[in-house]
């Protein structure tokens, strides 16, 4: 495996690892934050992978899910996640203060999208 390959899952995986710890600790926002991260890293390994070369500089999930031939039913996650990516982290971007937009049920589902498509990548990877 390359070795971009290697750190971008390492870290995903990671990220995914502290959405998680975030949910208990209400930190809602950095939950969905994270969920988003993990899945970005982990859709540009495979397009590594895929490819044999960089992905493009984005953070739109859809873009670099259609790169890669992310299923049809994957597709709805992305789209759910991809938000998250300036939504949670920002107040012009949330129209509000972004750890007063999220809950705790919005944060797990957040989660469990990602987990989703972690899978499915790592799948195609072979992990």
């Amino acid at each position: 495996m390359r070795i971009e390959i290697e750190r971008l899952v390492k870290q995903a995986s990671r990220d995914l690892e502290n959405a998680k710890k975030n949910l208990d600790i209400e930190a809602y926002e950095v939950s969905a934050f994270l969920a988003q991260q993990s899945v970005e890293k982990h859709l540009k390994s495979l397009w590594i992978h895929l490819h044999q070369e960089n992905p493009p500089a984005t953070h739109t999930l859809t873009e670099l899910g259609q790169g890669i031939g992310i299923p049809e039913k994957l597709k709805h996650n992305l789209a759910n996640l991809t938000p998250d990516y300036t939504v949670s982290r920002y107040p012009d971007a949330a129209n509000g203060v972004p750890y007063e937009m999220y809950d705790k049920e919005t944060a797990e589902r957040k989660v469990s999208l990602a987990e989703e498509i972690v899978l499915w990548v790592r799948r195609k990877i072979g992990l």
